[in-house]
C-alpha cells in the first residue's frame, strides 16, 4: 500500500496523497489544476508553484526553466516533485478557482490527413467561459493496456458566443497518448473531461496594428481570436502569415476568406515552403518567417502574435527582433 501524505495549500487547505506520483498529478486528483501545456513532462515550465517546506533538490529537469530568483524563492515545476513527503505549498489562487467540465464529444472532421478538429459540448457545468487565445486541458483515460490517463494542453479554437462548445484542432502525435485516444478511440457521443481555462495569450486592447503567425495546429488560438475581432467589430489593421509545407497542409481557408469579408483590414497570408510537383499554386512561396520578412513594413509599429512549433516561435522572435520589433510586443504559445 502507498503512503499517505499531506499536503498544506496556502496555510487554508490540507489535502492527503499518495506517494509516488508527482504533485501535478496528485493535485488533479483533488480538483486542484496547475496549468500545464506539455502534460507534466517537464518541458514548459508552466506548473510552478512554491515549495515553502519538504522540496527535495531541485531536478536537472528544472533548473533550465527556473531564473535564479525563482530558485532563491523556492518556486518548483509541480510535475517534477515526487509527493514523498509532507509538503508545505503556496499555489496562486486563481488556480484554486480552474474547474473541471464534464463534455461529449459531438463532432470530429478531418482538417488535413492528421490533423482532426473536435467539438465538446458541455454537460457539467454548461457553460465554459474562456478569452479567445487561451487554452484547456483533456483528460486522456486508460484506454489501452499500460496506458495511464493524462492531461494535455490544447488551445481553444471556438468562438467565445458559444459558452457551451469548445472546438480543439488536435494534430496527431506519432505515439503520442493523447493524439492516439483522440484519433484511435474517441468516437461522436463519448464523454471526456476538460479543465481551464489557462493562459494569457489574448489579443490586447491596443490599437497597434497586428501581425500573427502560426503553423499547422498552432491556427487554432488565433481561429479564436479572429472571432472575437468580427463579434466586437474590430478595426484594427492585421495580417496572418500561416505556413504549411505542402499545399495539402493548409486548412481552413474558406473561413479566412470569410474573415477577409467581415474584417476589411484583415490579411491573409498562406505560405508554402516547397508544393509537391502535382500541386497547383501561385501564392507565397518558403519558409513563413521569411514572407513575414518581404512583406511587414513598419514593424516597430507592430503587434506579434505567434503559435506553433517551439522552433518555428524561436525563428520567428529572431526574425521580428531583428526587423526592429520590440520584444514586449512579441506574444506567443509555444507547442512543446
Amino acid at each position: 500500500m502507498a503512503n499517505v501524505n499531506k499536503i498544506d495549500i496556502n496555510g487554508e487547505k490540507q489535502i492527503t496523497v499518495h506517494s509516488g506520483n508527482s504533485l501535478l498529478t496528485e493535485l488533479a486528483k483533488k480538483n486542484i489544476f496547475i496549468p500545464t501545456a506539455c502534460g507534466g513532462r517537464g518541458i514548459c515550465g508552466l506548473c510552478k508553484i512554491k515549495v515553502i517546506k519538504g522540496a527535495p533538490t531541485i531536478l536537472p529537469t528544472e533548473i533550465p526553466l527556473l531564473s535564479e530568483e525563482e530558485k532563491e524563492n523556492n518556486v518548483r515545476l509541480s510535475c517534477q516533485i515526487k509527493a514523498s513527503n509532507d509538503l508545505v505549498i503556496e499555489i496562486p489562487k486563481e488556480f484554486l478557482t480552474i474547474k473541471e467540465t464534464r463534455c461529449k464529444c459531438t463532432d470530429i472532421l478531418d482538417l488535413t490527413h492528421d490533423i482532426k478538429m473536435f467539438t465538446f459540448e458541455s454537460i457539467e457545468p454548461q457553460t465554459i467561459d474562456f478569452i479567445p487565445g487561451q487554452y484547456v486541458q483533456l483528460l486522456s483515460p486508460a484506454y489501452a493496456k499500460g496506458v495511464e490517463e493524462v492531461y494535455r494542453a490544447y488551445s481553444i479554437a471556438s468562438e467565445r458566443q458559444n459558452k457551451n462548445m469548445i472546438e480543439l484542432i488536435i494534430r496527431l502525435v506519432p505515439g503520442g497518448i493523447c493524439t492516439t485516444y483522440c484519433f484511435n478511440y474517441l468516437k461522436v457521443g463519448d464523454n471526456v473531461k476538460l479543465n481551464g481555462p489557462y493562459g494569457a495569450f489574448y489579443l490586447s486592447d491596443s490599437n497597434a496594428p497586428i501581425v500573427f503567425i502560426a503553423g499547422g495546429t498552432g491556427i487554432a488560438p488565433i481561429r479564436s481570436i479572429l472571432y472575437y475581432m468580427a463579434e466586437t467589430n474590430c478595426q484594427r489593421n492585421a495580417a496572418f502569415y500561416f505556413g504549411a509545407n505542402k499545399v495539402k497542409e493548409l486548412f481552413l481557408l474558406d473561413e479566412m476568406a470569410k474573415f477577409e469579408k467581415q474584417l476589411p483590414n484583415f490579411k491573409f497570408v498562406p505560405v508554402v515552403a516547397s508544393p509537391e510537383e502535382n500541386e497547383k499554386w501561385d501564392g507565397q512561396l518558403g519558409l513563413v518567417t521569411q514572407a513575414v520578412q518581404q512583406n511587414l513594413k513598419n514593424v516597430h509599429e507592430h503587434e506579434a502574435y505567434l503559435c506553433g512549433s517551439p522552433g518555428m516561435i524561436d525563428a520567428a522572435i529572431e526574425v521580428l527582433k531583428n526587423m526592429g520589433m520590440p520584444e514586449e510586443n512579441i506574444f506567443f504559445d509555444k507547442f512543446a
